[in-house]
C-alpha cells in the first residue's frame, strides 16, 4: 500500500510539473509513460527507504503538517532577528542544551530536531536513541531562566515539540 501511495504523489508530482507540455490533454504520451514509469521507481524507492513509518500517509497528517508550516516560519522569522541582533551588539552565549520532548516514534524525533536545525541560532547536535532527548548547540542560553522555567517547555524549540507530537505520534 505505501509503495502504490508513494508512486502516486510521486506521479502527481511529476504530472504538475511537466503540465502544458503536450498534446493528450496537457501532456505528451512519452511524457505519461515516462512518468509513470519513473513513478513506479520513486514509489518503490521511497516506500522501502522513507516509509517505514506507514501512519505518515494519513491525509490529516499532511494537513496538520500544512498547519504547522505557519508557526513554524514565524518562530524561523522572530529567531532571524534575534540572530541578526546578537550578532550585530555581541550580546552571544552559546551553549548545548537538552531537551525531553518525550517523543514516541522516530519521525518525530526527526522532525523536530530538524525544525530546530532549520531555525537560526540553534543546531540540533545529538539525540538520546532510547529517550528520543536531544541536545542542541543554542546562541543564547540563559541558564538562571532554564531553571525556572516548567519541565515541558523549552524556549529552544517552542511549540516544536506539540506539533512533532501531533504529527508524528
Amino acid at each position: 500500500m505505501k509503495y502504490f501511495a508513494a508512486a502516486v504523489v510521486a506521479y502527481l508530482v511529476y504530472l504538475l510539473l511537466a503540465i502544458g507540455s503536450g498534446d493528450i490533454l496537457l501532456w505528451s504520451s512519452t511524457e505519461l509513460i515516462i512518468g509513470a514509469v519513473f513513478a513506479v521507481i520513486v514509489g518503490i524507492l521511497v516506500g522501502r527507504f522513507f516509509l517505514k513509518d506507514s501512519r505518515m500517509l494519513n491525509p490529516v497528517r499532511w494537513f496538520l503538517f500544512i498547519a504547522y508550516l505557519f508557526p513554524f516560519f514565524w518562530a524561523m522569522a522572530k529567531a532571524n532577528v534575534d540572530v541578526a541582533y546578537r550578532v550585530i551588539t555581541g550580546r552571544i552565549n552559546p551553549g548545548i542544551v537538552k531537551i525531553t520532548p518525550k517523543l514516541k516514534t522516530d519521525t518525530a524525533a526527526a522532525m523536530l530536531a530538524t525544525s530546530i536545525t532549520l531555525t537560526p541560532g540553534t543546531l540540533s547536535v545529538d539525540i538520546d536513541e532510547p529517550t528520543n532527548d536531544l541536545y542542541i548547540h543554542w546562541i543564547n542560553v540563559d541558564r538562571d531562566a532554564l531553571k525556572r522555567l516548567p519541565e515541558d517547555y523549552h524556549p529552544v524549540c517552542g511549540s516544536f515539540p506539540d506539533w512533532a507530537r501531533r504529527i508524528a505520534d
